[in-house]
């Protein structure tokens, strides 16, 4: 078990803050024509998505094979006020829940990563596994959020030159 990817998983926290560092109300809410997630959808998506992670970790972590059951991420990212829901206050409890599982993972023996889960959807999983995608999950979500942030950025100079 290579224990600094547990510091690669706890610093994601800090990546996720620093990529909407400065964005405004308009920035996040605006919908790309492509149909795509906002910047907003997607911040609530990763916070949903690590809290589920998380949990997934932990059982694996303390249940022998624990069935982890999969989601509907489109279902989540629909449900009826999620536009409601402050998209830095997700952030910043994505960055919480990272550094509070970061210190669970830390405590865990070498051992406790070779623990496995059954995935309803995909399988037998370990804990390393689980915890290198939910790693590779943030990375892949920060390359969007920084190709909209440049679209977003662009419409707002744009409007304001216009005027």
């Amino acid at each position: 078990m290579n224990r600094s990817r547990i510091e690669v998983y706890a610093a994601g926290g800090a990546k996720l803050v620093q990529a909407y560092w400065g964005l405004s109300q308009g920035q996040l809410m605006a919908q790309p024509p492509d149909g795509s997630w906002s910047l907003h959808q997607i911040a609530i998506h990763m916070f949903d998505s690590d809290m589920i992670g998380s949990d997934r970790m932990k059982r694996i972590a303390c249940m022998p094979l624990p069935l982890l059951i999969g989601y509907d991420e489109t279902g989540f990212a629909n449900l009826p006020g999620t536009e409601q829901l402050s998209a830095f206050m997700a952030i910043d409890m994505f960055q919480k829940n990272r550094s509070m599982t970061a210190t669970i993972l830390r405590n865990l023996p070498d051992s406790a990563f070779e623990r496995c889960g059954i995935h309803n959807e995909s399988g037998k999983v370990s804990l390393v596994e689980m915890m290198e995608k939910y790693i590779h999950h943030l990375d892949h979500h920060l390359e969007f959020v920084a190709k909209k942030r440049l679209l977003v950025a662009g419409k707002e100079t744009q409007s304001t030159t216009e005027t």
